[in-house]
Parts: C-alpha cells; structure tokens; sequence
C-alpha cells in the first residue's frame, strides 16, 4: 500500500508522542481512530518495536508485549525506581505476584473478561495475597522447584519474603529498619501501578482499575501465550478467584 507524505508524518508524530510520553490524550486519538491509513502505519510502527496500541476512552497507550522491548522497565529500573535501596529480585519477583492478585481479585474467574467489582481495599489485597502465598506454601519444595523452571519465578523467594514482612498489627517495636509491613509494600506497589495509569485510587485506601488496565485484561492478561500459564498456577489450576473465609478474617484483623 502507498501512503501519502501526510499521512506517514501524521502517524509518525502520534507514535513520536507515544514514545515519549506512553500515551495520547483526546485529540490525538480521535486522529488515530478516524484514519484507517494513519492507525495501520501508527500499530506497524508500535510492533517494530514489539510493542501495541491500545485506544481506551479518550486516550492512547503505548504497551510493550515482550522483555526485549525497548520499552520494557528492567529489573534494575524497577527495583532503583520503586522499591528500595536494598531491594533484590525477590522483591521484584513478590511485586510481580501482588500485581496479578491485585488484577485477578476484579474478576469472577480465569477466562472472564469484564471486571465483577469496582474497586479493592488495601486490605482486602493483602488477605488475597496471603491467600494465594498459603496456597503456593502448600507444593512440596520439590515441585516448587520444578515450577520455579517453568515459570522462571523464584517460587520459595515470593514466600519468604512475604512471611519476612512485619503484619501490619506488629508493634513498632519489633519492626527494624531492615523490615516493611505487607501493607506497606502493597501501597509502594499502588504508587507505581497508579503511576502507570494500571489503577486508580477511588477512595481512602481503595483501588480501582483503569479502563486501560480492563482493555489489557481483554486482549492480554488472559492469553496463555502472555501469561505463560501463571495465572492457572497462583489459583490452583481451577479457575477459581473466590475469595475464602480465611482471607476474609485475615482482611477484617488488619484493618482492626
């Protein structure tokens, strides 16, 4: 197909902001969405760097599909950015985990697409994530291992460094400055999920997703060929994300 000098310096200009800035906002995705000439050129654009264009309401986001993207925040940006001084990649590999409970507690079960709920407290997300590092404690060290393979997550790391954390209801005299409450972990994951524009604060101490974060969901999270099979693992292979009356109790004492 032959395009026209205006439409290749229009799309390169939306995928120039795009690479800038990550996303777009109203005027710049009506151009995106009316032109069909402009948006093939902008996604031929966005894959040559293994990346993808989602539109999402009003706005325009720029999402890399694999590690190797230019695009992609390395493990040493992540843990320098976001987490602490002294992080290392268990850090990184609990915040990953947090991140798919957090996204996965929205929706019924494994192959939903539309979200069941608006929003998340806090701790409501720490009772999930215990929930899920129970169930990950219940494999023998031996199948841990294998999975640690398959997955390339460092399984037993994600549930030491979770048990290592201070509960939110320890007094402070126990804690030490080389320790973190759980919720005090999930609030500095918020801060680079909000960031991010994955979700967004609805109320004191409650998390909702974004409509780009849903628009992901749909075509992304899901998708075994992008997940690798993890999210069947954290629940269990059942599909299941009902939330037990365990973490319910484990919910209600932290926030008393």
């Amino acid at each position: 197909m032959l395009y026209n000098d205006d439409k290749v310096m229009q799309a390169f200009r939306i995928y120039t902001q795009l690479a800038m800035t990550g996303s777009a906002e109203k005027e710049v995705q009506k151009a995106y969405m009316v032109d069909d000439q402009v948006r093939g050129l902008v996604d031929q654009f966005a894959a040559e760097v293994d990346c993808t264009v989602i539109a999402t309401g009003e706005q325009l986001f720029l999402i890399p599909l694999v590690r190797l993207s230019p695009f992609h925040f390395s493990n040493d940006y992540m843990k320098k950015t976001y987490l602490r001084a002294a992080a290392v990649n268990a850090d990184l590999y609990l915040m990953y985990v947090t991140i798919m409970v957090f996204i996965g507690a929205f929706y019924d079960s494994y192959q939903s697409l539309e979200p069941t709920r608006n929003f998340i407290p806090l701790d409501e997300w720490a009772a999930i994530v215990q929930e899920r590092i129970d169930s990950l404690r219940e494999h023998d060290e031996e199948k841990l291992k294998l999975y640690e393979k398959e997955f390339s997550y460092n399984w037993s790391a994600v549930i030491e460094k979770w048990d290592t954390m201070d509960d939110i209801k320890e007094t402070a005299k126990r804690q030490s400055g080389n320790t973190i409450s759980r919720l005090s972990f999930l609030d500095t994951v918020k801060r680079f999920l909000v960031e991010q524009q994955v979700a967004e604060e609805v109320g004191s101490g409650e998390i909702g997703l974004t409509e780009k974060t849903k628009v992901i969901v749909q075509r992304y999270f899901m998708e075994l060929e992008y997940n690798r099979g993890i999210l069947q693992f954290l629940y269990d292979m059942d599909g299941s994300k009902k939330m037990s009356e365990e973490a319910r109790d484990y919910a209600r004492n932290i926030k008393n």
